[in-house]
């Protein structure tokens, strides 16, 4: 039991990058920890971690080692998964990670019937607009607009797909005019955001020809929340998904702008590890999500 709780405790604590964390996730004291930690490196006659003031750090033995137990864990998490799928109901801590837009528009709004439906389902949201690596942090479950990842280990399974649209407030556009043509596009200033490649250069399409221009950007942030809060308040033109400002256009807060071209779409996937047996808080939330983006019939409502 001992040898399973200190290559436990090793992993957690090498994902956490504390030992008092790990030791608060596993419900057990500092000193405990500790001495699992101790027993775990004089066993393998091997130090693992070193540990100074300035934190916590793998040594060379430790990043193999750990490499390896992370494969024992998966095993071990599968197997437990299997075997307790048939008698309970899914339960444990979900980690999500997703952008801040996304967490607000899509997930919040639908844990009431998610927790409805699994209450021994406790969800923690990382709200980041980068990508995790979903290993190395622990994360069970990601939303990504990338349909493909480098890491084997990883699948991806796709939710919806969304244009991207020019809008701005009614505010601004009666005080700067609304844009009849790309090329007007230059004299307007724009609210972009930065993680995309080339975030001032713009590719359009329309009947088959294709238009890329540069513009001026008066505000750039990593969150389309402050470009959508900007867009609001008038303060210029936003590039949005359509999944994420479907509303505010609808109901006039913004104005669509040249409609007829099209910029490249992106589809919105949910990202999760592949392994022979899903563990079932990871399987019915997934499940979940694509039951409510197909019930609102969101694709057809964001490709237009």
């Amino acid at each position: 039991m001992d040898k399973w709780k200190q290559i436990e405790l090793f992993a957690l604590t090498v994902e956490l990058g504390s030992l008092t964390r790990s030791a608060e996730t596993l419900g057990i004291s500092n000193a405990t920890a500790s001495r699992l930690l101790t027993s775990l490196e004089n066993r393998l006659d091997a130090r693992l971690i070193e540990r100074n003031t300035r934190g916590l750090s793998l040594t060379e033995v430790g990043k193999d080692f750990y490499l390896k137990c992370q494969g024992i864990i998966g095993d071990m998490k599968e197997a437990e998964s299997a075997a307790n799928e048939s008698t309970h109901e899914p339960s444990g801590t979900l980690r999500i990670t997703s952008s801040s837009s996304f967490c607000l528009k899509f997930i919040n709004p639908a844990l009431p019937l998610f927790y409805e439906k699994y209450p021994n389902i406790e969800i923690e949201l990382v709200s980041a607009n980068r990508y995790f690596d979903l290993i190395e942090s622990g994360i069970d479950v990601a939303i990504r607009t990338r349909e493909h990842e480098a890491n084997n280990n990883i699948k991806v399974r796709r939710l919806a797909q969304t244009r991207r649209v020019l809008v701005a407030s009614p505010s601004y556009l009666k005080r700067h005019g609304t844009p009849t043509s790309i090329e007007a596009l230059v004299n307007h200033q724009f609210l972009l955001y930065t993680y995309i490649d080339k975030p001032n250069e713009l590719c359009f399409t329309r009947n088959g020809i294709q238009s890329t221009i540069k513009v001026k950007s008066i505000l750039k942030a990593n969150d389309g929340i402050i470009l959508k809060s900007a867009a609001l308040d008038g303060l210029g033109i936003l590039i949005q998904a359509s999944a994420l400002i479907h509303d505010d256009i609808e109901t006039g807060l913004l104005t669509p702008i040249l409609q007829e071209w099209n910029l490249p779409r992106f589809s919105i996937n949910i990202a999760y590890r592949a392994q022979k047996h899903l563990p079932a808080k990871v399987r019915v939330f997934i499940d979940f999500m694509v039951e409510q983006f197909n019930l609102k019939d969101i694709n057809n409502q964001w490709t237009k």
